[in-house]
């Protein structure tokens, strides 16, 4: 199948186009490079650096068959400060693509949606039926495009399904060595090493703003890590998530493109279904690096619940997915992406 993945230069989206190409699909990369590396994009996929409302019509329009969609600005913390650019980019640029895809006549996208659609949840897990309530602007344009797809399925005969990511950790061993792809379509390049030498894919936003990458840069540099208060209503004060490990995740995005269904868009809950509280994250990531990370508590981030811990009953009933790989992994991943890239 030839396969489109917007925002395949990103963290997520370059590993889960590794795992496409890996599984024999031809694949597109469509990035603008705002926030994804060149050098990520796997090698045998194609690259195109453009915006979706500039080249997702051109690029569709060359033989693409399915849509995985990550393209999207994703920090809580500016999305509050800055609500219209998550509305334009995050729902403007998803209904351009959708309607380039309607156009002509591509029916199948998985998305990347969010446990932010949640805010504060009403139990100790989150299922695919509680109530959406999100707290922060981020979380809000995520929710409308989850709408936006409901209504594409059922007036279009779109097959889509949003997977709602928990917090997305670790890193993934890139099999083979550099590379490239063929030239995109109104493209600047071709497929990369897959990990600028390193080996593997792993996160290197900038601003990083996830817990496990900077506690490792903590521990590397001799520094304290800052952590956003201490005072919600959580067992050692700290915030509560479900931690999961790209290469699980991505996985799970290969199954969800086989399980598209004409007229429907359907929603799974992605995680690991246990809970790890900041602290105990830092606690981990200690005993991986044999550094003991000194602490800086720093005020609460606005737009972040307490508790955010994901039910995968569903997605394990339906698609048998499971996350197989725990939160040391994830650290030990990230540690080793993180270690290889300082020895380049």
């Amino acid at each position: 199948m030839r396969v489109l993945v917007t925002g395949g230069a990103g963290y997520i989206g370059s590993v889960v186009a590794a795992q496409l190409v890996a599984a024999g699909h031809d694949v597109v990369v469509l990035d603008d490079l705002s926030t994804g590396h060149a050098g990520a994009v796997p090698p045998g996929a194609t690259f195109v650096k453009g915006t979706l409302r500039d080249c997702a019509a051109e690029v569709l329009a060359d033989d693409i068959e399915a849509v995985l969609h990550f393209a999207a600005k994703s920090l809580v913390g500016e999305s509050v400060a800055d609500p219209a650019k998550y509305w334009s980019n995050n729902l403007g640029g998803t209904v351009a693509l959708l309607e380039a895809m309607r156009e002509i006549r591509i029916r199948t996208i998985v998305f990347s949606s969010t446990a932010a659609v949640y805010g504060e949840p009403e139990g100790p897990t989150v299922k695919e039926t509680d109530p959406t309530r999100p707290t922060s602007p981020y979380g809000a344009s995520k929710l409308a495009v989850d709408t936006t797809l409901t209504e594409f399925s059922r007036l279009y005969g779109f097959g889509a399904i949003s997977l709602r990511y928990f917090n997305v950790a670790g890193a993934h061993a890139v099999a083979g060595g550099s590379g490239s792809g063929g030239s995109g379509s109104g493209g600047s390049g071709s497929g990369g090493s897959g990990s600028g030498g390193s080996g593997w894919l792993g996160e290197r936003h900038n601003p990083e703003t996830h817990l496990i990458p900077n506690v490792l840069a903590a521990a590397s540099e001799g520094r304290p890590v800052r952590i956003f208060g201490d005072d919600y209503a959580t067992p050692d004060g700290t915030c509560i998530r479900d931690y999961i490990h790209v290469t699980d995740l991505a996985g799970a995005h290969l199954r969800a493109l086989d399980a598209c269904r004409t007229g429907q868009h359907q929603i799974f809950n992605l995680g690991n279904g246990t809970g790890f509280s900041v602290r105990e994250v830092i606690e981990v990531c200690r005993e991986v690096t044999g550094i003991d990370v000194p602490v800086e508590t720093g005020p609460r981030r606005a737009g972040d619940p307490a508790v955010l811990v994901a039910s995968s009953a569903k997605i394990r009933s339906e698609l048998g997915w499971q996350a197989s790989r725990d939160l040391r992994a994830m650290a030990a991943d990230a540690w080793a992406f993180s270690q290889a890239r300082l020895s380049k």
